[in-house]
């Protein structure tokens, strides 16, 4: 069984930073391509980076791109996204995800920016 769980969300003021994690089971994560997608309220699921299989290949979107990383430790079955200069758009549930449209994904971890 496919398992997902996120963490390292959190209340941050505009402009600060937050690593989330995401530990991986039920699957070869060391083959797997990685996601990160996030879904603020009221809005539809968004792609925010994805990563290959030994972390060589990253894609970000514009939104994103310069303030946000993305890594993975194949060792530890991790994936891992780095925030920075975070926004207040940037509010929403992130999730990690086999899959770019989030369709597996986990229960997610909450980032809220606010001051």
């Amino acid at each position: 069984e496919v398992k997902l769980v996120e963490s390292g969300g959190g209340l941050v003021q505009p402009g600060g930073s937050l690593r989330l994690s995401c530990i991986a089971s039920g699957f070869t994560f060391s083959t797997a391509y990685m996601y990160w997608v996030r879904q603020a309220p009221g809005k539809e699921l968004e792609w925010v980076s994805s990563i290959n299989e030994d972390g060589t290949l990253k894609w970000l979107p514009p939104s994103v791109k310069g303030r946000f990383s993305v890594s993975r430790d194949n060792a530890k079955n991790t994936l891992y996204l780095e925030l920075n200069n975070l926004k207040t758009e940037d509010t929403a549930m992130y999730y990690c995800a086999k899959d770019r449209r989030g369709v597996e994904r986990g229960e997610g971890t909450q980032v809220t920016v606010s001051s």
